[in-house]
């Protein structure tokens, strides 16, 4: 099982609380750093001092660690075109060395959109899959060849197809829960499909569709890393646990149910329940950015029990 932090910078984080974050991610041996990618803050939350975003985020990062994993969950389909989002990450996996993952999501967020001018079209699912079909076509266009592109929501006409970026090919990842579209979807692109804030049940059922829309699409039905995502909130004592619940606002009992809470034992059997449908990854989202504790002890007492 690898351990990667996700963090969600919107409810309030600079970049400097980041580069802490990514940087002790680094040490600790996490599997990698990620990111959200949104602009406007959820819930009661002031989100001071205000956004950052996130391919800027990770460009800085790229240049400020040396071998650990970044990425997206998600990037917002709506907030960049597809042939400058390809120059963007192929760009940031240069700068890092080749360590660049692309989580792509259709976006869903209409309140950011409003907030910062960003047009939110109705139909969205269907320019993420021209957006992931360009992404990836650019990359895979050999150098001196051309890529072009005529679909219903973008066009693209003798592109030289570059930059390229470190990688051969940079790990692609689609997720949600979406029971038709998006497995088949995954299949077509992802390398990755994760399911975000999910029972073990519906996790089950999530990947048998994706392992079975990759068996209709060609691939074997473990071509693809299945991986979930899930707030994580552990202590070594109840105590501990409580403080940190509350740090975010949450209930101990409902971080439980929904989440990875409780000692490191509880964390661990947790996991484990996921691991059993075939989760290979899990992705910690950790709301307290300044609690750099809380990633010492997942690293010392979780991650060795999962090995």
């Amino acid at each position: 099982m690898d351990l990667r932090v996700f963090t969600e910078p919107q409810q309030g984080a600079t970049y400097e609380t980041l580069l802490r974050v990514a940087r002790a991610a680094e040490e600790l041996n996490y599997g990698a750093f990620f990111r959200s990618d949104h602009y406007l803050h959820m819930g009661s939350v002031d989100g001071l001092p205000g956004p950052t975003d996130a391919w800027t985020t990770l460009a800085g990062l790229a240049r400020e660690t040396k071998t650990i994993r970044l990425g997206t969950l998600m990037t917002a389909g709506t907030f960049r075109l597809p042939g400058v989002l390809a120059i963007q990450v192929a760009q940031v996996d240069q700068m890092s060395g080749g360590r660049v993952e692309l989580g792509l999501g259709s976006g869903w967020y209409a309140e950011e959109h409003a907030a910062y001018g960003i047009p939110f079209p109705k139909e969205k699912f269907g320019r993420l899959a021209e957006q992931l079909a360009i992404v990836t076509g650019l990359w895979e266009t050999p150098v001196g060849q051309r890529f072009n592109f005529d679909g219903t929501y973008y066009q693209l006409k003798d592109s030289p197809a570059l930059p390229k970026p470190a990688q051969t090919r940079v790990p692609i990842l689609v997720g949600g829960h979406g029971a038709k579209k998006t497995p088949a979807l995954a299949a077509k692109f992802a390398t990755e499909f994760n399911i975000p804030f999910a029972s073990v049940s519906d996790t089950e059922q999530q990947f048998k569709r994706v392992r079975a829309a990759a068996v209709e699409h060609g691939r074997a039905d473990d071509a693809l890393v299945y991986s979930n995502a899930l707030i994580a909130c552990v202590g070594r004592t109840d105590a501990e646990v409580k403080r940190r619940a509350d740090a975010i606002g949450r209930d101990v009992d409902e971080l439980k149910a929904n989440g990875l809470a409780g000692s490191p034992a509880e964390v661990v059997e947790r996991i484990a329940a996921f691991q059993a449908v075939g989760s290979q990854r899990m992705y910690l989202q950790m709301l307290d950015l300044d609690d750099l504790d809380h990633l010492e002890l997942i690293a010392s007492e979780v991650a060795p029990q999962l090995t």
